[in-house]
């Protein structure tokens, strides 16, 4: 398997950290253990600056609004976010064992700009009984992209895993 780089998405709690562990799990069987998948959000800077100026890992509205606020105040004023992604691009290219890269980005203009300067594809996550949040721009934008690949994780964990076969199969077949 030839690297690749995949910017998943999905409201919150839709299962998008599940989906990425099950990929982790099933191709370290593969590969007798190795690491092969790396995982970075875009928001993972803005939540080590937040907690230096006292945010407390919290996952509500007001928490929520806050990171995506703060997000997009670092990302006008230095770039930031997107130049974090870069050094993990790097970290990963860099590393012979790394096969596959999850970017979480919510902002559909970040996701375009990261397709095109890093040739990934695009994953959404959704799950019907999870509602949609709105309350920030990061969240309420979720839906606003036209991804490559979408997964509906509406039922046991057994079917998400089925799921990830299926997803590295075919992976597998597009290289």
């Amino acid at each position: 398997m030839d690297k690749q780089i995949f910017i998943i998405n999905g409201s919150g709690g839709v299962g998008k950290d599940t989906f990425v562990q099950l990929v982790y799990m099933r191709l370290n069987e593969i590969s007798d253990c190795i690491p092969t998948v790396m995982n970075f959000s875009s928001v993972d800077k803005i939540k080590e600056i937040a907690k230096l100026i006292g945010w407390k890992g919290g996952k509500t509205e007001k928490d929520r609004k806050f990171l995506s606020d703060l997000k997009l105040l670092s990302s006008k004023y230095c770039d930031m976010p997107f130049q974090s992604m870069k050094e993990q691009i790097d970290k990963f290219y860099q590393d012979k064992n790394l096969k596959i890269l999850f970017l979480h980005i919510r902002e559909p203009e970040e996701i375009d700009r990261a397709v095109k300067e890093f040739n990934a594809k695009t994953i959404l996550i959704t799950r019907n009984s999870i509602k949609h949040i709105t309350s920030n721009t990061a969240d309420k934008n979720v839906f606003n992209y036209n991804y490559d690949i979408i997964i509906e994780n509406n039922g046991t964990i057994e079917d998400l895993r089925k799921t990830v076969d299926d997803f590295l199969s075919l992976i597998e077949k597009k290289q």
